[in-house]
């Protein structure tokens, strides 16, 4: 079968919309158009009650209550709400957040700007697997510490942080836990309650429904959860986070839910299945290959590669044909290299030759293969041209030699 170009292998960054998303969401443009908030008429009815319908869908897959989920316009503001909202809500009590030196910048710069209200944030560090030490975040709880919010999935090198043993922990000490579930949500089986997780952010568009359009997970009981908000209006979600609510957007949430929660199981081990034989057709015909970031405690669909000895922009250029990262799709413009591998430990030159194959519902076998064989062409071509492969090759220790400025 011949492959169609370009490949798409970028599901971390976003997904396409599932058709059976669209086709739930297309109503909702046209014949059933009405403000949920409108409580006077058919149409306010009919919007009110497809939004009830997809907090069901929601919930159901996290294993909360349609009531524990407030509508959002995406991850960031899921996780500037809860972040935010617990500490304005709760800073009588204490100033101090412990957080990840590798969460997702929409994590790491809410609590940077919460420095700088008066707020004392412990950033921990990563092991060289890139899960947090569960000793580091005993040590560092004080007893004005009011939130730890860790990532469920890291978004670059896709490892899964020990949850459940952090929400234990959490909870033994009275702690609200806010965790950033964009990336594991509909990919890994997640729940809140098991977990004791007290907040959690989705976002639809990294799970094949629209982008604009997120929600938060926020517990009503054993702690009930209280936030104050940042967007103030007419009280929309009990007052959590005013404003309209896009009903066509909710409505694709919902339904890319309840996709996932029906599918979950038999497509995790199909991208699983297709991540192992991206790595293995790689690893079997290139040397000096990394994978950053667990194996073991990784999600299905993600693979993180360095390529040793070749330029990192130059070989993007050569596989122009096939869409991946080299980095966090939000911090690819500029030219540092990641601060996620950095934080594991992985030196410059590597860090600037990571690849991130993020596989989707929607790719093939065939892809895959065509993929391995583009990475293996590519890369022997520069490293062709690269008297640095050569040296090592030779058995020089690049490190160790003294380079001549002119």
């Amino acid at each position: 079968m011949a492959v169609k170009l370009p490949i798409y292998m970028d599901n971390h960054a976003t997904t396409p919309v599932d058709p059976r998303v669209i086709e739930t969401m297309l109503p909702y443009f046209t014949e059933k158009f009405g403000n949920a908030a409108s409580r006077n008429h058919s149409f306010g009815w009919a919007g009110e009650e497809a939004v009830e319908n997809a907090r069901a869908q929601v919930a159901a897959l996290i294993n909360a209550t349609p009531k524990e989920i407030i509508f959002t316009s995406g991850a960031t503001e899921s996780d500037n709400l809860m972040i935010k909202g617990i500490a304005e809500m709760f800073r009588e009590k204490g100033n101090h957040i412990i957080t990840q030196a590798i969460e997702h910048k929409a994590v790491l710069d809410t609590c940077k700007n919460l420095e700088k209200h008066g707020f004392e944030v412990t950033y921990l560090p990563v092991q060289r697997d890139g899960r947090i030490s569960l000793d580091d975040l005993k040590a560092a709880i004080t007893p004005k510490t009011i939130l730890i919010t860790i990532m469920y999935a890291n978004n670059e090198i896709g490892v899964i942080n020990p949850i459940a043993e952090i929400g234990k922990i959490t909870k033994e000490h009275g702690i609200f836990f806010a965790v950033d579930g964009v990336q594991a949500v509909g990919k890994v089986p997640v729940d809140v309650q098991k977990d004791n997780i007290d907040l959690l952010a989705i976002s639809a568009h990294k799970i094949y429904g629209p982008k604009g359009v997120g929600a938060l997970y926020v517990r009503r009981r054993n702690p009930r959860v209280q936030l104050s908000a940042i967007i103030d209006g007419g009280g929309h979600e009990r007052g959590m986070r005013s404003g309209t609510l896009n009903v066509p957007g909710i409505v694709g949430l919902g339904k890319a839910c309840e996709v996932a929660q029906k599918e979950m199981p038999e497509e995790g081990a199909r991208l699983r299945a297709l991540r192992d034989r991206l790595k293995a057709g790689l690893e079997a015909k290139l040397d000096e290959v990394y994978v950053n970031g667990s194996m073991e405690h990784r999600l299905p669909n993600n693979l993180n590669m360095s390529f040793a000895y070749v330029e990192g922009e130059s070989l993007l250029m050569g596989i122009n044909d096939i869409a991946v990262s080299s980095g966090s799709a939000c911090t690819s413009a500029t030219l540092e290299p990641s601060y996620v591998l950095k934080a594991l430990g992985v030196g410059e030159d590597l860090a600037h030759t990571s690849i991130r194959f993020g596989l989707g519902r929607f790719n093939t076998q065939e892809e895959v293969d065509y993929v391995i064989e583009k990475m293996i062409q590519v890369v022997t071509k520069l490293r062709e041209l690269s008297p640095l492969y050569e040296m090592a090759k030779e058995g020089i220790d690049i490190s160790k030699m003294k380079w001549q400025t002119a």
